[in-house]
This record gives structure tokens, sequence and C-alpha cells, in this order.
């Protein structure tokens, strides 16, 4: 009997589900015959996955260091990324495989290469010289704990200090051990009765290379004499030592302790300290000890030619400066200046003039790595103002919420938002030129502008410049302007959704060609901005608030206040705003303490004159309150249009149209009675122009007066403001809070409930058909939800001018189009030819320019010309959820291809991206997949696994862009640029900035007559001869592991030699190995000769005893 697979089945049903065209085209009545086919110019070699570039500061810094004749800098991270820096726009990421955090950097100064030393006791060589850095060599050492590294200049021996206070010698260059080894108990005094510690500093003396100085924890310092293999001299503290730091002359060195003292020993004198100082301890007058301080964790000491030297530590202050943040101390001549930072120090370097440790150091700047910021001072000028950073580094200034991404933008945009936010910057710099500034730019052909807008948990939106794979801040706007701020302790801001940053940007919608912005935040607030280059003050703000109410009958229950929670209507006309008279006397919304909040808010617009800046300026505030008890829900979904004048926003209540030209709700209708067709739901706008009350609040009466319980019934109803009113019963409760972004805390609906709602989840403007039986193309809407229905939405626009800001705009649901798997997550339209047919737009006017300025520029621009011809389609609706993609044929609304993205996962992000003048569907999974579709048919073009792992950070921040380029946050402070786009690839490494330019090494110092007469400068040291294998011996197999790195075939040699050297080298290791094997089959065949005398021999002995008696023998 045949066996039966049913595996084998299985992946055949699934093969055929997801087939993308033929198969479920043919059967669909209304698909396109062969020549009527579009034609897709994509393919699967149009597309590559690969890493770009990234942006930001490098998150959990461990570690730095400084080439100061190449001008790089390098940052080492707790996650074992590597990040170097150089001029502006000069960034370079690179990541050690094991993810051991990097506890040390070292670079070959001016050798284009850096030494990485790894908590997981690993030490790697980095070969700068290509543009993507790689390893040469790796050493991971087995029985020892690496606790610090050393090279000196222009030495290719490393000296690696260990836990166990044992110092090991490394040839850099083939990254061999040296048999010299420095052993703890030969280095202190026999009569110490413990062991010293880890060794926490280690350093030549910079007049002689011959004598080392090695730092234990204990507190005692040694000066070892590598040729004698002796310590010469021995200096002991009470004191735990951190660092240790030389006078150029050699003659000194000081000490950092972990009691905040400072010792100065004299290199002849180890019996005591010249000097002992506490700098921030307070001096009793008794002429006691000072009071001990924290710990001073690093300590410079570095010598000027005309004047004082400077001494720079960080830590080292008063135990009660509890509260105060971390200190850099700047000591010179007899002044002492306090630099207070931000965040916890990590490192910090002295950048000199010299590379030569027995020069005159000449100080200019220090670079200080903070825990989340990287600041650099001029040392140059009074008072150590900070250099301007020309990096991206504030990207998480506060923590990013959500992130956008426009390739091929307009080109005036950019210099548009570069001098509104030129204006912002503060001043005080120092007027330097930034000293880190090494490497050139990428000759990149790329030469389209591109934007990113980030949203943080504060308020504020950041625009950058991300054009040529560089990032730089245009433009930050704050939000939170627009609502009240909390002044005291008691009157903190309402917290009704959110426990934390009420300001918080959920989601944004932008349109480049017109420049209008929405932002929605989680305090479920919309607000509308328009672009303008002149400065106003807004006497007051705009706001229009909105009631959207659940609609399940479930939990209609009569609240304390009678009125009951609607239940589902089901006439069209019932959904209309109720026409109610306003009520005449001042009210406010309920917010007793006997009865539940309602018609209230979450936040308070502000109700001061609000000075407007240029740039993006305050055009509308929309609110949702709470309803009976029930706070608002959060926005899902949010949309602008500038030719239509109209914002669009859902959440699980359901979907709102705001007309933002005349301040008007539209409609504000349930997701489940979008399901239904109905007439417009035309109404007279009432603008709150118009409604003007003496107290300057108006709001629904809650007193029970007819008029208002019927507004209040209304699950349409608006409520209109120009100010919001500031008497104490305004003020929300302070209950317990869920502290989350996409839930809000409710009192009547369960979490399963509210789960169960289906929420708007997409909305996409566009000009098409909304019956099946129009002929022209008309403004609407489609509307995408959490259960997988697209509806559409028609528009009807007065005509435009003075009509258009005093004619109701008629809105009216049509239907459902399509039904999906999954929540809908973008939408688009197509041509016949397959073309995109973006939302129509009105180009950018200055809305406070003269009348004239604005007609010249206020034309909206025309919908694409209906196509629509006898029997054809004449367009393509592309539909994409979390589980499949569809295309639909308008207005015959038939599907036409369907295609099934992932059966056992979900897709976080979709987009109708442009590529290589074509469109298709770029989708993430949550299952770290990245794959494209073509349009309209739908065929896989690409899937590659990219990230196996996802969290909650990358799908919030995760989307594409046109042209093959995305990007997410990698960590909270950085940005991750990505493409899939094969050209952009393969001309990857053109665009790339390069690390590495030869630069003249500067020449040494002069050494001067008499020294050279006397011996009095610096003594060099052969080390080859004392740590060579000649003289060294070999070291012990067992202490580490060599293993070739992935770059070391392009090692720094064949860098500089090019491919002639390459292919002589290979020549002749292949000649070498010829040579050997040669060699080995001589020996071999040598063996076997052996061998076989042996076993003749071994046989005459047998035959010649066979036959005797042992006693015969």
């Amino acid at each position: 009997m045949k066996k039966f697979n049913i595996r084998k089945v299985l992946d055949g049903l699934t093969a055929a589900s997801s087939s993308s065209s033929a198969a479920s085209a043919a059967a669909q009545p209304g698909a396109p015959r062969e020549n009527d086919a579009v034609q897709e110019t994509l393919q699967s070699e149009n597309f590559q996955l690969c890493k770009t570039v990234r942006h930001g500061f490098p998150y959990q810094p461990s570690s730095m260091a400084f080439d100061p004749v190449q001008k790089i800098l390098a940052v080492g991270t707790q996650t074992g990324a590597l990040r170097l820096f150089g001029r502006a726009g000069v960034e370079c990421y690179c990541q050690h495989e094991s993810g051991a955090a990097v506890i040390q950097l070292q670079f070959l100064i001016n050798e284009g290469a850096l030494v990485s030393a790894l908590a997981d006791d690993s030490i790697h060589l980095w070969n700068l010289r290509q543009k993507i850095p790689a390893i040469l060599h790796s050493l991971k050492f087995n029985r020892e704990r690496i606790t610090y590294c050393h090279l000196p200049f222009q030495s290719k021996w490393l000296y690696i200090g260990t836990e166990r206070g044992n110092i090991h010698i490394v040839n850099v260059e083939s990254f061999t051990l040296s048999g010299y080894v420095i052993m703890w108990n030969k280095a202190i005094e026999l009569s110490t009765k413990t062991h010293p510690g880890p060794v926490v500093h280690i350093s030549d003396n910079p007049m002689d290379e011959g004598k080392l100085l090695i730092g234990f924890e204990c507190g005692v310092v040694v000066l070892w004499d590598l040729k004698s293999k002796k310590a010469d001299y021995r200096y002991n503290y009470d004191e735990a030592i951190h660092s240790v730091a030389w006078h150029h002359e050699g003659k000194q060195f000081v000490c950092s302790h972990s009691d905040g003292t400072l010792t100065t020993w004299n290199v002849r004198a180890p019996a005591k300290p010249a000097q002992i100082i506490t700098p921030h301890g307070k001096q009793p007058k008794d002429g006691k000890k000072p009071e001990p301080c924290k710990p001073i964790l690093k300590v410079e000491y570095k010598t000027t030619r005309a004047g004082d030297p400077f001494m720079v530590l960080s830590g080292g202050l008063s135990y009660d400066t509890v509260g105060r943040r971390a200190c850099l101390t700047v000591m010179h001549g007899k002044s002492t200046a306090v630099l207070e930072m931000d965040y916890p120090i990590v490192d910090f370097l002295t950048l000199c003039e010299t590379p030569y440790p027995n020069d005159f150091q000449e100080p200019y700047a220090v670079v200080v790595l903070l825990e989340k910021d990287l600041v650099v001072i001029d040392l140059g000028q009074i008072g150590y103002p900070i250099f301007e950073t020309p990096y991206p580094l504030t990207i998480h200034e506060s923590p990013v919420t959500c992130c956008e991404y426009f390739a091929d933008c307009p080109s005036e945009l950019i210099p548009a938002l570069y001098s509104v936010g030129s204006r912002q910057k503060r001043q005080g710099y120092s007027k330097k030129e930034w000293p880190i500034s090494g490497g050139n730019w990428g000759q990149g052909t790329q030469s389209y502008p591109e934007i990113i807008i980030t949203g943080h948990a504060d308020g504020s939106i950041k625009f950058w410049d991300a054009s040529a794979f560089m990032l730089q801040v245009l433009y930050k706007l704050k939000t939170a302007k627009v609502f009240e701020r909390a002044r005291g302790k008691e009157e903190k801001p309402s917290k009704d959704i959110v426990e934390e940053d009420p300001f918080a940007i959920q989601t944004l919608s932008w349109c480049p060609e017109s420049r209008m912005l929405s932002v929605a935040g989680v305090s479920a607030h919309v607000i509308v901005y328009r672009f303008s280059k002149q400065e106003i003050t807004t006497e007051v703000v705009q706001l229009l608030e909105v009631r959207m109410q659940c609609e399940f009958s479930e939990v209609d229950s009569p609240d304390p206040g009678g009125e009951q929670t609607p239940t589902l209507p089901t006439s069209g006309a019932s959904t209309s705003p109720q026409e109610t008279e306003l009520p005449t006397q001042p009210s406010t919304g309920s917010n007793s303490s006997d009865g539940p909040r309602d018609n209230i808010p979450c936040l308070q617009v502000r109700s001061s004159p609000l000075k407007q800046s240029p740039g993006y300026q305050v055009e509308l505030v929309i609110q949702l309150v709470w309803v009976s008890g029930e706070p608002p829900q959060q926005i899902t979904s949010l949309a602008i249009n500038s030719s239509y004048g109209l914002v669009v926003f859902g959440n699980s209540n359901g979907l709102a149209v705001v007309d933002y030209l005349q301040k008007t709700l539209l409609l504000n209708m349930g997701t489940s009675e979008l399901y239904s067709p109905s007439d417009p739901h035309q109404r007279q706008p009432r603008s709150p122009r118009k409604a003007r009350q003496p107290s300057g609040a108006l709001c629904e009466s809650n007193d029970g007066s007819n008029a208002s319980e019927d507004r209040c019934k209304s699950p349409t109803s608006a409520k209109m403001s120009r100010k919001i009113s500031s008497s104490s019963e305004q003020k929300p409760d302070q209950d317990a809070k869920d502290n989350t972004f996409t839930r809000s805390r409710s009192s009547s609906v369960t979490s399963i409930e509210r789960e169960s709602r289906e929420a708007i989840s997409s909305i996409h403007f566009c000009e098409s058909f909304p019956r099946k039986t129009d002929a022209l193309p008309s403004p609407c809407l489609l509307v995408g939800t959490t259960q997988g229905s697209v509806m559409m939405v028609a528009v009807g626009l007065p005509p435009a001018g003075d009509q258009r800001l005093q004619q109701p705009v008629g809105i009216s649901s049509c239907g459902t189009l399509v039904r999906l798997k999954g929540g809908v997550l973008t939408m688009a339209l197509l041509d016949s030819a397959g073309a995109l047919l973006p939302p129509s737009y009105e180009p950018w006017y200055d809305p406070n320019a003269s009348d004239e300025e604005k007609e010249k520029s206020r034309r909206r621009r025309p919908a694409s010309p209906p196509l629509s011809q006898e029997g054809q389609e004449s367009q393509f609706a592309v539909l994409c959820s979390e589980k499949q993609a569809k295309v639909v044929a308008m207005p015959s609304q038939t599907r036409i291809y369907k295609h099934n993205i992932t059966e056992t996962s979900f897709v976080l992000r979709a987009d109708v991206v442009q590529m290589a003048g074509a469109n298709c569907i770029a989708c993430f999974c949550a299952n770290g997949h990245i794959m494209t579709l073509s349009l309209p048919s739908l065929r896989p073009l690409l899937d590659v696994n990219y990230l196996p792992l996802t969290d909650m950070r990358i799908a919030r921040t995760f989307c594409f862009s046109n042209l093959g380029q995305a990007l997410y946050l990698t960590s909270p402070t950085e940005i991750q640029r990505i493409t899939y786009s094969q050209e952009t690839c393969d001309n990857l490494q053109e665009m790339l900035s390069e690390l590495f330019t030869p630069v003249e090494t500067p020449e040494a110092p002069n050494r001067g007559f008499f020294k050279g007469l006397f011996g009095g400068g610096a003594q060099s040291l052969d080390r080859e001869d004392l740590f060579g294998e000649t003289a060294a011996g070999k070291a012990s197999r067992s202490l580490a592991q060599h293993i070739p790195g992935p770059g070391s075939m392009e090692g720094m040699k064949g860098a500089a030699s090019g491919v002639v050297g390459d292919l002589a080298r290979a020549r002749i290791a292949l000649d070498e190995r010829g040579q050997k094997l040669g060699e080995l089959e001589e020996r071999t065949a040598a063996m076997m000769a052996s061998a076989e005398s042996f076993s003749k021999h071994a046989h005459d002995m047998m035959l010649k005893y066979k036959d005797k008696k042992w006693y015969q023998l």
C-alpha cells in the first residue's frame, strides 16, 4: 500500500493558496486577458537586501579611543558594537560577532588599524583601510581575564594585563603571544603576603621605552625594567588605584585613587608621594586629612609649552553632593573648573597636538563620552565652551515613539525646513572647527532628497535631512506648546489614558507637496499644522471637541446622570450630527466626584496667546472627550489631504472626518455603520467663529435640559469651543492609570471586549469610483479596519474658492469594497497602466502671505484624467493586510489578484513604494522576513529572513520608502537604514565614507644638542630582541587561541600594496604549500620503505627461530 504523506499535501495546499495570480485570476470574471495584462518591469534581480548606515548615539557605550593623526574617534558598546566617527557625515558601524562588551580600544596610530579588547577575554585587530572594516586577527584567552591593554606609539607589541596580575605581550602583526611574561609575583615585593589584584594600568616611561609602569588595583605601582626583567622601583599607597598618568618628561606620574585623592610621585623617590591632593575634599582647619570623596575614576596629565599643565579628571566629588550630576574637573594652574554633565561619564580623552608621549602635549580639547551623549570641550577658550556636535546624536533626546521616511521629496523642502530650523539653534558654542575631522565622504550617485520624521514621547517632532547616507536635524516642532503645562506639584497634567508622557506622538500624516502636517497624540488628540515662513501670534487656539462613543450594546447601562449610551443606530439619518441649538448659558462638562466624567478632554488647550515661530503653526486642535465615565479611545489611524481640506482619523469606536478649513466635524460614524451604504450626511457647518460665548467656554450643559440631553445622546455630536474653561471643575480626577501607549484604561469595558472591537487601521484619500455605477472618478476615502474590511466613503466637495469655505462638504459611506484576512495595513491606487495614482494635493502657499500671493499658488492640483473606457477597468485598488494582499479592479470591484503573504506570522508594516521606475508592495513580517510583491500581479520578488528577533520598538518604527530605502530603530538611540535595491547594494562601496586617509606622521620631537650629547632624551628599545621568539621563546599554547579574521586576506599590507602584492603573496603561499607537500611526500615514502624493511627483518627472524626449542635460543 502506498504511504500517504500529509506533509506533502499541506505543502501543496500552501503553495496553491499562495500562488499569486494565474489560477485565482482566471476564475475571476473581471480578470484581465493575456493581451490586457499590465507590463511589469520589476524582476527579482532588482532586489537585494543589505544594511547601509547606522545613525545616532552608540547605545550603551563602554569605551573610547582617538587617533590623533587620522583624527578618528572610535566608540565601543556593551553589546559588542563599534562606531567610528570622523568629520560630519563620516560614520561607520561594525559588530563583534560574540556581542560581548568592548572594554578597551587602542588605535595603531596612523596605521588604519584598531585593537579591541572584549569582556569575553578576546582581542581583535580591525582593518580600517577598507570602507567596511573587517577583523584581520583575533586572539581568545582561555585561562586569564583581560583587564587592561596598552599599545605604545609606533610599536607592534601590545601589552595585556590580566585579572591575575600578569602581563602578556602580543605581536599585533601576527597576533601571536610572546614567550615574555611579567608575572605578578615577580613584580611585587617578595615580602608581600597578599595578591596585588588585577592590573589596572600599563604604560611605558615617555623617555625610556625599556621601563614599564604597572598599576595594580590594591594601590601598588611597579616600574619594571624590561631588559633586566626585574622591578626598578615599587610605589605603595593605601588606597586602590583607578588610573595613572605620566608627565611627558618621564620623571613624574600621577595616580588617582578610590578615596578621591591624587598622588604625584617622583620616579626615583618611591618611599612616599611628592604630593597628595583631594581636589573636591574639604580641608579641615586642624591639619588632619581631608574627608574622603568619591573615587577619581580617571586622570590625565597634559603639559603645555607656554604655561601650566592641565590635569583633567572624572569623579572625586565629595559624598555630600548626593543629588549632583556627574562632573568633569579641569585643573589648570591655580584654577579648577567643575563642568557638570547631563549623564554619567563613561570615559574621557584629552586631545593633544602631538602623538608623541615624550613631547609637550599641548591639549586643545576633551572628548567626554557620557551614557547618552558625546560632549567635546574646548580647552583653548575661557569658560571651556563645548563644540557643536555635527553628528545626529540627539535622536533619543526624548524616546522615539513613531517614525516616517520620505525618499525623493520635493527639492525645495529641505532648504525651507533648514531655514526655519537654523533659528532654533542654541548659542554659546566654541568658535573653532570640530576637532574630530578625519575621513572622507563617499562619492555616491544618490542625489535625491530624503527626509525622516521622528515623533517623540515629549510631544516633539523632528525633521531630518537623510540624503546621501547622512543624517542632519533640520527642524524641531514642539506640539506640547499648544497645551497648558502643569505649574505645581498638585496641578499635574491630566493623565487619563497614559500614566507618563501625555503628549507622546502616536502617529502622523504629512503631505510633502503642500507641507500640511497632522499629528495624533496618545491623549486622543489630533493637531493640524500649516507651514509658514512668518512669525505670528495666535490669540486663541482653534479647538474642536469630538465625542466618539462605544457602540457595544452589552455595555449599555444607565449612568448616574440618567443618560444611556445609545445603541447602534440603524438608519443613515440618525448618524448625522444633531441640529440642536447650542445652550446659551455658560456651562462645563460633568466632572463632579459623584458622577462619571463626561465631555472632558484629556488635556487642556492653552487659553493664553500662543507665539508661533516660522515653521509649523497650529491650524486646529481636535480632542476626543470622555463619554459617560469612559475615556476616549486612542487614535489608531490618521490621514490629511490638502486638496480637500480634510483630516480623517479613526479608533476602536469608529471614524471621524473633520473639515479643517471650516473647523467643522463632517462625520462621526461607528465602524459597523460604515458597512452599509447611506445617504450623504450633509449639515450646516457650525464654526467656533460664530458661536462665541461671553464666558469664553462653550460646552454641553449637563443640567438635564432637553437640548443638551439630545446633544449628549447623539453618537456624532461634536463639541466646539474657542477656549477651555479654566474653572476648577474642569480638572480631571487622578485615577490609577495603565502605562501603555496602545491600550487605554476603561471603566466599563473589559480588555477582552475592547480587543474585540473593530478599529480603523488604515485610511487612504484617492480619486476613484466609490460606487460600481460611477462613470467618472471622484474624491473618496478608502477605510481599512483591524478585521480586514475595506470600505469606501464618498466625499462631495463644493466648488473651490469662497464657496469651499461656506458650503458644507458632503460625506456618504458606500459600503464594503473587499474583505481580507488580518487587519488592513496599507492601500493604494494604480491606473490602468499600473502607474501609482497618488492622492491629489494643493501646492504649498504661505498662509500668512498677502492674498495675491496666496491666489497665485493656491491652485488645486488636478486629479488624473479619467481613463474609463467601455468594457475596461480604469483603476486597480491595491490592498494589503497582516496576512494577504489583493488587487481589485475599479469600478467593477472585482478581485483580480490575491496573494497570501504569510500563514504562520503576520505583517507588521507594508507600504506601496516606487522602485526602478515601477511600483511594488514592501512588507516586513513579525517573523523577521522582508518581502516585496510586484504590482498589480502580486508576484513574490524578494523574501529574506532579515531580523529573526523583533521587539516592539522595531515593529513601531519600521518603515519603507521609495527607491529601495527602509529604516527602523535598532536601539533606543540609533536608526538603522537598510536598502532592498540591487542597484544601491552594488554602489554601496562608492557611497560609503572612507575612514582612512594617507597622512604623514608628524616628526618626532627634536632631542636637542645637549640631550643628544649626554643621553638625556628618549631612550629607544628594540622590543623585537626582547619579545621575539628567538629571545623569549614560544608562549604556552593553552593560554590563548589564535583565530584568523574574515578580513585577514586583505590585510593592511595588501591594502597598501594593492592587487599585485596580493597575487605575489598568493603565488609565494602556493609555492610554499607545494614545497611542503613535496617534502611530506618524500617523508611518507621514506617511512613506507622503513616499515617494509622492518617487516622483512621481522619475517627473517621468525623463520630463523621457528623450529628451535626455547633452551636452544
